[in-house]
């Protein structure tokens, strides 16, 4: 009997904390729109990006590459729905020319803000258990987010294996929390045939950095480069604003993969 009355008051417990806990968790609200290259043409096949104003700056097109926060396939007429944490977004959609990756518009990509009259990301607001119409947003081109004469702020250097040679296509990945938990803040361009990277951030202050070929879950595949994790994590890099720091090398780990033969980390 005891024990039945333990049981029964932890029981009674959980669920009353996983009530406390639902009744705190904040109503979601909706939020639609849609994208267009011209007035007549639907943006079709692009992927719309969502960025939380709480985690970070608004995003830009051309100081910096902020990851999203959520994303989500335009339909066949260019439209989207999402569900959303109350709170304060900008919205971006990217179409890409070739092969989908993540990162900084290459060549040919069309990527577009949902832009306010002054040029700048418009500021869309979702409230709990409301629906948001963004409207329709129309252009292959936009103008630049910032003024041209306004000095990026970026992390430069190499990344390398262990024995120095330099590593092509790999992603740097900067976070403002030493924890390096949940999404990046930014992320840079691949990595040149010589190493060569270049990772701009919206501000001066000190990055922690994580190197990886691909973004997402999962285990890594053979063959990918990859930086220490928790057990060896590269050096922090601390840049001033409107200033380029350079000479930082990443040296990366290539994950063999489970009774695979170890091969070049750049191939």
């Amino acid at each position: 009997m005891k024990q039945l009355v333990v049981t029964v008051c932890c029981t009674i417990a959980f669920l009353s904390a996983a009530t406390v806990a639902l009744a705190d968790a904040p109503v979601q609200g909706n939020l639609t729109g849609q994208f267009k290259i011209t007035a007549g043409t639907p943006m079709s096949g692009a992927i719309a990006y969502f960025y939380n104003l709480a985690t970070g700056p608004a995003p830009s097109r051309d100081r910096y590459w902020r990851v999203p926060d959520h994303i989500r396939e335009l339909d066949k007429d260019g439209r989207f729905t999402i569900q959303l944490v109350p709170g304060d977004y900008n919205v971006g959609v990217i179409k890409r020319h070739g092969a989908a990756q993540i990162g900084p518009p290459q060549e040919g990509d069309v990527f577009l803000l949902n832009l306010d009259g002054k040029g700048k990301p418009r500021k869309i607001t979702v409230k709990s258990g409301e629906t948001v119409d963004m409207g329709a947003v129309s252009g292959s081109q936009q103008p630049a987010a910032s003024p041209a004469s306004e000095a990026i702020t970026a992390i430069a250097g190499t990344v390398q294996d262990s024995e120095g040679k330099p590593v092509e296509g790999a992603l740097v990945f900067a976070y403002i929390s030493p924890t390096m938990v949940g999404k990046p803040l930014f992320v840079s361009e691949r990595s040149g045939k010589d190493g060569s990277f270049l990772l701009r951030v919206h501000e001066g202050g000190t990055y922690y950095l994580k190197l990886r070929n691909t973004y997402g879950g999962g285990p890594p595949f053979t063959g990918a480069v990859q930086d220490g994790n928790k057990e060896e994590p590269l050096p922090p890099a601390f840049v001033k604003s409107g200033e380029t720091v350079r000479g930082i090398v990443l040296k990366g780990k290539l994950f063999t993969g489970r009774g695979q033969s170890k091969k070049p980390i750049n191939q």
